[in-house]
């Protein structure tokens, strides 16, 4: 009764804007790994932050779950519907609502993607550079403090957020942060929602910081004949200070996956890809140290791309690693794996999970944003063998335990929604309780994405 009642005064306002389509119900039930659940009970598409607010305010009085969505993009199952409820779809919020090019900021709604961002900031000398590969919803990376290829340089959504509008649990809306370079007023209230997964909240608006467009751009592919070189040069070359915008890893699994998906044509062993931001003179200087590196440790030779054509094809290989890695075994799902270590234990990091997945007889190319330690694991598996999941899940329990014993942590970007529930204990310890007891004071009645984040009792 309370459901029917709250979906009654929902569609009273929403109108066909609140929808129980079989079809769209199942699309929301959907995620890009192998983690799935029941559909929803509705799906609303608000188009401000006052209807938001409304949606909550009429869900909280029911008593009914509210799951944000942006691009649906997660890998950890961060917007499934554990619970039944509604979910809250912010594609129809999707604008730049003001961009300010002396403060190098903008504001957004969540519903933007960040692709789009950076098409209608391209006249304005400015990007945005936070690229986790994905076309992803900006409220969706803040969400996830996801982060990607350019964060060695640029930083991760924690640290280009400066502010938020977010719709609490009861419908009452507050506003984070501000559009100052720095702040010491009171607590972080942005950097607590940065990463809450929407369990705290629901963000319905983004100040971003912004970041000018490199004057010349250099990138390129260098192959090694180990991946132990190739991680060894990696440290090297962050130990040495070059400021490298962008270092990718792909071992020589994933560089099969790429080529055949993308038709490229990289040598099969294990590949840096490599990107260098500034002048002309200085990227061409940075690509001169990285080389003299690289060829100490035992480098097969560089494949330089300067022209806009060359990059954009390049990083579009890269981008569809995961597609390609999961073509590679035609009707497979994945388990995606996500560990981040301190930089001089990432040699060991990476070669014994190497060693644990050949041992375990599942597929798993290794690929990763390296030069801030952070890698992944595909590990594909047949889903309908229980046996290959139960594996592919141990597996990647032993990677998340391996990052914590190596200093690390069970994720650098993709968050743990979820998937990494296990985990979380054992990396924050009495900190994780505290998390909860944060998560109770501003969602009492566990409404905002339950099962998610934080302990479940």
């Amino acid at each position: 009764m309370a459901l029917t009642d709250a979906l009654t005064q929902l569609r009273d306002f929403l109108g066909e804007r609140l929808s129980t389509a079989p079809a769209l119900l199942q699309h929301h039930a959907q995620s890009e790994s192998h983690i799935h659940a029941n559909p929803p009970d509705a799906v609303a598409f608000p188009e401000s932050t006052e209807e938001v607010a409304r949606i909550a305010t009429i869900c909280a009085s029911h008593a009914i779950p509210m799951i944000g969505w942006g691009a649906g993009t997660s890998l950890e199952g961060h917007a499934l519907a554990v619970n039944g409820g509604v979910t809250i779809d912010f594609s129809r919020m999707d604008k730049v609502l003001a961009v300010y090019p002396e403060d190098m900021l903008v504001v957004v709604q969540p519903g933007l993607l960040r692709l789009r961002l950076n098409e209608e900031l391209r006249d304005t000398g400015l990007f945005f550079p936070v690229d986790p590969g994905a076309n992803a919803s900006l409220g969706g990376m803040a969400s996830t403090r996801a982060s990607g290829t350019m964060a060695i340089r640029y930083g991760t959504m924690r640290d280009n957020v400066l502010g938020l509008e977010v719709v609490l649990a009861g419908g009452r809306t507050l506003r984070t942060g501000s559009c100052a370079p720095k702040s010491s007023a009171g607590y972080d209230l942005t950097a607590l929602m940065v990463g809450s997964e929407g369990t705290l909240g629901l963000i319905t608006e983004l100040t971003l910081r912004l970041h000018g467009q490199p004057e010349a751009v250099v990138a390129g592919t260098c192959a090694f004949a180990t991946m132990a070189q190739a991680v060894d040069c990696v440290i090297a070359t962050i130990q040495s200070g070059i400021p490298l915008a962008r270092i990718e890893f792909l071992d020589q699994a994933s560089v099969a996956a790429c080529n055949a998906y993308s038709g490229t044509t990289l040598p099969l062993t294990p590949q840096l890809m490599v990107e260098f931001h500034g002048t002309p003179a200085g990227v061409n200087e940075q690509a001169q140290r990285f080389g003299q590196i690289a060829d100490d440790f035992g480098s097969r030779g560089f494949v330089w791309a300067s022209a806009q054509e060359d990059r954009t094809a390049l990083w579009k290989m890269r981008h569809a690693a995961y597609p390609a890695i999961l073509a590679s075994r035609p009707g497979a799902s994945a388990i995606v794996t996500d560990v981040c270590v301190p930089i001089s234990a990432l040699a060991q990091a990476v070669e014994e999970t190497r060693d644990d997945i050949d041992q375990s007889g599942i597929p798993g190319p290794i690929l990763g944003h390296v030069g801030d330690g952070n890698f992944h694991a595909i590990l594909l598996i047949d889903p309908e063998n229980t046996q290959e999941i139960a594996t592919a899940k141990a597996l990647a329990h032993r990677m998340g335990e391996r990052a914590l014993a190596l200093g690390g942590t069970i994720t650098g970007e993709h968050g743990i929604g979820m998937g990494k529930l296990a985990l979380m204990a054992a990396e924050h310890g009495p900190a994780w309780s505290v998390m909860g007891q944060i998560k109770r004071a501003l969602d009492p009645h566990n409404l905002m994405n339950p099962g998610k984040l934080v302990p479940q009792k």
